[in-house]
C-alpha cells in the first residue's frame, strides 16, 4: 500500500455541497493500490454512552488516470454536518486516513476526523439550470452575415471574395443574424455566444473605444433588442463578450492618458509603469500579451470597477441579454470577478458567467465567481486523439478522466465544452480534412456531460487555420455546404434534446482502451438504463471483446445516427468479438 499516495482535502473538488441536502465526497490513491475505499461518517455531536455514532458505506471508483484511482460517494447527512474518515484496503493490509494522519484502527479522538462543519445553502454552488440542456453556437459577427449593407464600413469587400485578414471588413451585422435565425433555429441552436458587440477599432472588436455603445457596423441598439427578443420567441438565449481585461487604443480614458500623460484624471486606471507613456517600440503599461493597443485595466481602481459593473448591470437590465463570457478572465482580479457576480445575479439571478480560463479553474470556481470556464483541457484531448490522432486511447482516457474530477460535478454539467473557436484553427483543418473525424469530435462532444458549442460553419464543413484563417465569412451557398455533415449534427442535437442519457443526464464513465487501434469505450448510465459508445478513432477495421462492456449475451439495443431521417433501432444478443470499422462508431443500450 502507497499510503503516501492517498489524498483529500475537505473542500473543492474532493468535498463539497452538491445541492442543499447533499454532500460531494472524493479520494484520490495510487492507480490500482486498493481493492475497496470505505467512507466512516457521523455527526459530530451524534455520541451514545461516550461512543461516536458512526455509518460506513463504500465508495465507487470512478476513474482512473495514469497515477491516480479516484473514490467517490453522495452523502446525505441527517444534520448538514459531518466528521469523516477513508477506510483504504488493498487486499493484504487497512489503513485510516484522515486529517489527523494515517491510523491503523479508528482514531477514538474525533479531532483526528476530517471535517465538513455544516451545509449552508448560501454556499452551495448553483448555476443556471437552463445551461445544463443549452446548444451554443459561436458567432464572430463580422463573419456571420451582412443583412444591411447600408452599416458596411468603408472599404467593405464583397462577402467571401477574399481571404480573411487582420483588417478586412465584409460587412456582418445584427439583421444578418435576425435573417438566419430561423437556420440556427431547425439546427436546434438554444444559446449564441457573440464575440464582442460593442464599438472598437478592429474587426474583431476586443479593442473596445466604447463599453455602453454598439458598434455601428453591426446596427444599433434597437436593431440589437429586436436581436434579442427574436431568440428569445425562439428559445434561444444570447451571451455576450465582456472584454473587461483590457480596453482599446482608443478608449477615451486611454487616450486622455496619452494627451495628459501624468496630468490626466484617468492615468489610475490603467497599468503605467513610468511616464511619458509610450508605445513604441514596446509598450512600457501593462498590456493584453504585449498588444500596446490593447491596455490592460485596473479593475482594482474603484473608478475603473464602477464603470463596468455598470456596463455588466447595463446590458442585462435594458437587454435581458442572458449570460456574459469573460475574455482573459485569469489575469482580473478575484475580488473584481466577485463584485462582478454579485451585480449580475441581482439583475438576473439566472444569467450565465463563463470565463475565458485555459488551465486549472478551481480558484474560479467555488460558487462566488463563474459559473463555469471554457473547457478548453476537453477542447485539447479531443483534438489530439481524434481529429489529429496524435495521441493513444489510454493517453486519452487518462486525461478526460483527469478533466471530470477536476471540478465539483455541479460545474461540470455546465462546463463550456468547445472544439474550435475564433483563437484556434477549424476542426476540419484539424482532421486533415477527413469529415469522419469530424463526426467522431461532434459524437464524443455531444454525449459528454457539459454545455457543448459549436464554432459557425464548421456544421457545414468550413476550413481555417489559425486567426485570422478561422474567421472566414459563413458559406450560405447550399450547393458549397457539406449538408450531410449538417444532418449529422442536427441528429445530434436532437438525440441530446430527446434522449436524457445520451444528453448531459447519468453518469460518465471509461470502459476500455485499445492503444494498438486507437479504440475506447464509453458508458453512460442512470441507474435503470445505460448507453455504450464504441469510437474508433484509428485507421484500422477493430474488434472489441463484448465481455468488456456488457455481461454474456446481453439483449442490446444499436443505435445507428448516420442516416437522412432518424436513428434507427435494432435489437440484438452480444458475444465474442464487436467489430468496428475505421473512424466509424457503434453505440448500444440496455436495461439493468
Amino acid at each position: 500500500m502507497i499510503k503516501e499516495a492517498i489524498y483529500h482535502r475537505p473542500k473543492n473538488n474532493f468535498a463539497y455541497a452538491y445541492d442543499e441536502n447533499t454532500l460531494h465526497i472524493m479520494l484520490q490513491t495510487k492507480k490500482e493500490d486498493m481493492e475497496t475505499v470505505e467512507l466512516i461518517f457521523g455527526d459530530p455531536y451524534d455520541w451514545k454512552n461516550d461512543e461516536w455514532q458512526t455509518t460506513t458505506k463504500p465508495m465507487v471508483k470512478t476513474g482512473s488516470t495514469q497515477f491516480h484511482d479516484y473514490w467517490f460517494i453522495v452523502i446525505k447527512p441527517l444534520h448538514k454536518r459531518l466528521r469523516y474518515a477513508f477506510i483504504c484496503t488493498d487486499g493484504s493490509e487497512s489503513c485510516i486516513y484522515c486529517e489527523g494522519g494515517i491510523f491503523d484502527k479508528l482514531p477514538k479522538e474525533i479531532a483526528n476526523y476530517f471535517c465538513f462543519p455544516f451545509l449552508n445553502k448560501i454556499d452551495v454552488f448553483y448555476a443556471p439550470k437552463w445551461v445544463k440542456d443549452t446548444i451554443w453556437y459561436q458567432i464572430f459577427p463580422e463573419r456571420f452575415a451582412n443583412g444591411d449593407k447600408s452599416l458596411n464600413p468603408k472599404g467593405t469587400l464583397a462577402w467571401g471574395s477574399a481571404n480573411p485578414t487582420p483588417t478586412n471588413f465584409f460587412g456582418g451585422d445584427f439583421q444578418g443574424v435576425i435573417d438566419h435565425l430561423n437556420y440556427l433555429e431547425k439546427l436546434g441552436i438554444t444559446g449564441i455566444y457573440f464575440t464582442p458587440i460593442f464599438k472598437a477599432y478592429s474587426n474583431h472588436k476586443y479593442d473596445t473605444i466604447d463599453y455602453m455603445e454598439i458598434d455601428p457596423q453591426f446596427g444599433d441598439k434597437q436593431t440589437f433588442k429586436k436581436l434579442v427578443e427574436a431568440c428569445h420567441e425562439r428559445g434561444i438565449k444570447v451571451m455576450l463578450d465582456a472584454v473587461f481585461n483590457h480596453s482599446g487604443y482608443y478608449f477615451p480614458p486611454f487616450q486622455d492618458v496619452l494627451k495628459n500623460q501624468e496630468n490626466s484624471k484617468y492615468k489610475n486606471w490603467f497599468h503605467i509603469r513610468e511616464f511619458p507613456v509610450l508605445t513604441d517600440p514596446a509598450p512600457n503599461y501593462d498590456t493584453f500579451g504585449f498588444v500596446s493597443s490593447m491596455p490592460k485595466l485596473n479593475t482594482e481602481n474603484q473608478e475603473v470597477k464602477d464603470y463596468l459593473l455598470k456596463v455588466a448591470r447595463y446590458w442585462i437590465e435594458e437587454f435581458d441579454i442572458d449570460g456574459w463570457r469573460l475574455d482573459v478572465a485569469n489575469e482580473v482580479d478575484h475580488t473584481f470577478w466577485r463584485d462582478f457576480r454579485r451585480t449580475v445575479k441581482e439583475v438576473k439571478p439566472d444569467a450565465y458567467i463563463l470565463g475565458e480560463i485555459w488551465h486549472d479553474s478551481m480558484p474560479w470556481l467555488q460558487g462566488d465567481q463563474f459559473d463555469a470556464v471554457m473547457n478548453y483541457p476537453f477542447t485539447n484531448s479531443v483534438i489530439d486523439f481524434i481529429a489529429k490522432n496524435t495521441m493513444k486511447a489510454t493517453a486519452f482516457i487518462n486525461s478526460i478522466t483527469k478533466v471530470s474530477h477536476m471540478y465539483p460535478k455541479n460545474v461540470n454539467e455546465v462546463a463550456f465544452n468547445l472544439l474550435d473557436s475564433h483563437d484556434t484553427p477549424r476542426i476540419l483543418t484539424l482532421a486533415n480534412g477527413n469529415i469522419e473525424r469530424v463526426k467522431l469530435l461532434y459524437l464524443f462532444q455531444f454525449s459528454f456531460s457539459g454545455t457543448p458549442c459549436i464554432y459557425y460553419g464548421d456544421e457545414i464543413g468550413m476550413r481555417g487555420g489559425h486567426d485570422p484563417d478561422c474567421r472566414a465569412c459563413m458559406e450560405w451557398d447550399e450547393e458549397k455546404q457539406n449538408r450531410g455533415l449538417l444532418h449529422y449534427v442536427q441528429t445530434l442535437i436532437k438525440l441530446r434534446n430527446t434522449v436524457p442519457l445520451f444528453g448531459n443526464n447519468g453518469t460518465f464513465h471509461f470502459l476500455y482502451a485499445d492503444d494498438e487501434n486507437n479504440v475506447i469505450s464509453y458508458e453512460k448510465t442512470d441507474g435503470k438504463k445505460r448507453m455504450v459508445f464504441i469510437l474508433n478513432a484509428g485507421e484500422k477495421e477493430a474488434s472489441v471483446p463484448s465481455s468488456a462492456l456488457f455481461e454474456e449475451t446481453s439483449a442490446v439495443t444499436e443505435w445507428e445516427i448516420d442516416l437522412k431521417e432518424a436513428p434507427a433501432k435494432s435489437m440484438q444478443a452480444l458475444s465474442g468479438e464487436i467489430t468496428i470499422q475505421p473512424l466509424s462508431y457503434r453505440i448500444f443500450e440496455s436495461n439493468f
